[in-house]
């Protein structure tokens, strides 16, 4: 054989040992661009979100806040008891008592809506359950008094009723360091010695609820459960009737 013939031989076999050694290695994994999961807490684009909730459009944002009038007070030194606010502007409030409910869809409501609502706590009925006020706080909602264990007030003797509203006055001050300038008395039903107590315990105002099917402006709303599929049924009669939800807060 000559030495042209055996340097292509050898040639020949270097080839074939490297096209072995490589079919015999493992194929690298193909790397693909991983998509990042959005945080649990992120909201969708907030000029869209109505459309995640099945509204028609987006909630147009209450206008500055002018109550016509400040409530009127009950007696000297005493909180006025209101049951709608009086103003032009063309807004309604909701509200929302005891805090059984804590649905976590509801906070994502909340949240992406940018809805002011007012939630009105019960201590015996929240019971463990106050870190989902907590994540509401956290999107915007305001938490008030709603007494420590849902009593019908009325006829109770002074120290029984103040123990019940600042009770819970103290409970809220230890859960969120707040203490609530709103209550709401259970069932609605209060005397004069609800008055004094709610004074003495730094309540500015009780507050009850707007009685009637119709939504009109000032009306304040007590939204029952469940809470999601209730306030989604308000928020579109609120848009077909051209109003907007505001902050209570802001008007008392």
């Amino acid at each position: 054989m000559t030495a042209r013939a055996l340097a292509a031989a050898a040639l020949a076999a270097a080839l074939l040992a490297t096209t072995a050694t490589a079919c015999a290695r493992p194929a690298a994994p193909i790397e693909r661009p991983v998509e990042k999961a959005a945080p649990a807490d992120s909201a969708p684009d907030a000029p869209h979100a109505y459309r995640r909730w099945g509204l028609p459009a987006p909630l147009p944002p209450p206008p500055p806040a002018h109550p016509r009038a400040r409530p009127r007070t009950a007696g000297s030194g005493l909180p006025p008891v209101v049951d709608h606010i009086p103003t032009h502007d063309k807004v309604v409030f909701l509200t929302y008592d005891d805090g059984a409910e804590r649905d976590p869809r509801f906070v994502d409501l909340v949240r992406e809506l940018r809805l002011p609502v007012s939630m009105f706590l019960t201590d015996s009925v929240v019971g463990p359950g106050y870190a989902h006020f907590a994540r509401l706080r956290e999107v915007g909602a305001d938490v008030q008094n709603h007494t420590l264990d849902h009593q019908s007030l009325r006829g109770l003797p002074y120290a029984g009723q103040r123990a019940e509203i600042c009770g819970q006055q103290d409970k809220l001050r230890e859960r969120f360091g707040i203490r609530p300038r709103l209550f709401r008395p259970p069932y609605g039903t209060y005397d004069t010695t609800t008055l004094r107590a709610a004074a003495d315990c730094g309540v500015s105002a009780l507050v009850l609820w707007t009685k009637g099917a119709s939504l009109r402006p000032g009306a304040i709303v007590l939204v029952g459960p469940p809470q999601v599929e209730r306030t989604l049924r308000l928020l579109r009669e609120v848009q077909e009737k051209g109003l907007s939800v505001a902050r209570l807060e802001d008007y008392l």
